[in-house]
């Protein structure tokens, strides 16, 4: 498979053999409904790990005492919808194959997709955790089956009803809200208050987790596609994270930073410390 990269994310040295997680880059926008640009945050969020210690004292972890692989970034074919989720389905199904963890940084969530199939086909009984600003329950969006607006009714088309968790959500369709109400999914407005009875009722099965970054406030969190005020703070974030520790999670994505829409580099700062908190719960 054809990567680069850079820079690797702090503490990711390991190389691919020993190590137990797997991180990479799907750097791809081409659905972005609004504000395009996410293709450039895992290059981003690599530079600027290097403003972060190993060390997490929210978790009492260190990556430095984890084997964690940073593959760098997939070459993904421009204008090749099909293509580039055809690769990242195959880079993802060659980690998992290798009984190792896979943690993707997006691009736009559509890259979610291929990535949960992938390890879907070694975990059957496979749960998806979202948190998310946005339904993303769409049949279609204007007519497009795949997009970051579907993602994860797509999912759904593959796994059904019972086993999609979604957090933080504020903002999507009438009728997303009410097919996810008819018990399609566990959908939580604008919180995650049942987040902790839910992780205690899943209890060991295998967890998808994915993680898209407009479910922050944009006040804190403007770097992004879609910025839709009401969000959660990074604090809230960290008690999700913390409260996710104790799962078995098998797979994982951040998406949706748009770095250019923040000139500051506060939201990329908070993205790359995210990343290192999953990093330690995988």
């Amino acid at each position: 498979m054809d990567l680069f990269n850079k820079y690797e994310f702090i503490g990711c040295e390991s190389d691919f053999q020993e190590a137990t997680v797997v991180l990479f880059g799907a750097p791809y926008d081409g659905t972005s409904s609004f504000r395009p640009g996410s293709r450039f945050a895992s290059s981003r969020i690599r530079i600027d790990s290097y403003a972060l210690e190993t060390y997490s004292p929210y978790l009492d972890r260190d990556i430095e005492d984890h084997k964690i692989h940073d593959a760098g970034d997939l070459n993904l074919a421009f204008g090749n919808r099909d293509l580039v989720l055809k690769t990242i389905k195959e880079f993802t199904a060659g980690i998992v194959k290798e009984n190792k963890k896979p943690f993707m940084i997006g691009g736009e969530h559509l890259v979610t997709l291929p990535a949960f199939e992938a390890v879907l086909e070694k975990h059957k009984d496979l749960v998806v955790f979202h948190f998310d600003a946005h339904t993303d329950l769409r049949e279609d969006y204007m007519g497009e089956k795949y997009s970051h607006a579907t993602v994860i009714k797509n999912i759904w088309d593959i796994i059904g009803d019972g086993r999609i968790y979604q957090f933080g959500i504020r903002s999507g369709l009438k009728n997303e809200f009410q097919w996810a109400a008819e018990g399609h999914t566990f959908l939580e407005k604008f919180s995650f208050t049942q987040l902790e009875k839910i992780v205690n009722s899943v209890k060991d099965k295998p967890v998808y987790v994915t993680i898209d970054l407009d479910i922050l406030d944009p006040s804190i969190f403007p770097g992004t596609g879609t910025p839709e005020p009401g969000g959660i703070s990074f604090n809230d974030m960290m008690k999700i994270i913390s409260t996710l520790s104790t799962l078995n999670i098998v797979g994982a994505d951040v998406v949706e930073l748009s770095p250019d829409y923040d000139p500051t580099g506060v939201s990329t700062a908070v993205a790359s410390k995210i990343i290192r908190e999953m990093m330690l719960i995988l």
